[in-house]
């Protein structure tokens, strides 16, 4: 490809490089901080939206069932221990959900709420694809969940003040995902 500031073979200059590598036209720029903005607000619908779904479970706030109530939905769809079973979730589901949020050890919590959404889908798998019984926000979920895990929280985070993950690797979020599907993988063997 050629580089920004040459011609090419019809005399017009060369697209401008954009942050990601991919071209723009000719006077076009692509702003990081647009890339920075979109992951922003994914993050904290995402996470918001998990961690809301976590003080169900726990709190029983926004019309949830609280520990009791999740913990017998668990038991009935085959986890042992439902009870502990409803914090795990709840937790995992509130902190992992805030921490998105805040773009806070962002390899980690969005591990931690796919291992989780991994389970949620194999529990609604076999009810189709679309609502009320279908997974179709449930996949939603999971896949805006590995998605962050993968590209990191962009700029307007707080892993932008932790060293390590100043600069977001895809190594990170890849074993991070590994490392939530093998738990989830653990959690349905248990459920069997």
């Amino acid at each position: 490809m050629p580089t920004s500031g040459t011609t090419t073979l019809d005399s017009r200059p060369a697209p401008e490089e954009s942050p990601t590598g991919a071209g723009t036209g000719p006077g076009e720029h692509t702003s990081p901080h647009a890339y920075d903005a979109g992951l922003l607000v994914l993050r904290l619908v995402l996470g918001l939206t998990m961690a809301a779904h976590g003080a169900q479970k726990l709190f029983g706030w926004f019309g949830g069932n609280g520990l009791e109530g999740t913990g017998q939905f668990f038991s009935s769809v085959g986890y042992p221990a439902g009870d502990v079973m409803a914090v795990v979730a709840g937790l995992t589901e509130g902190l992992g959900g805030l921490a998105l949020a805040l773009g806070l050890l962002t390899p980690l919590a969005g591990a931690a709420l796919f291992g989780t959404l991994l389970n949620v889908l194999a529990v609604q798998w076999g009810g189709g694809f679309f609502a009320p019984k279908g997974i179709e926000y449930e996949l939603l979920l999971t896949a805006g969940a590995a998605a962050l895990t993968l590209t990191g929280p962009g700029r307007y985070a707080a892993d932008r003040m932790l060293p390590v993950l100043r600069a977001h690797r895809l190594g990170y979020g890849a074993t991070a995902l590994v490392v939530g599907a093998a738990a989830a993988g653990v959690l349905l063997l248990v459920r069997g």
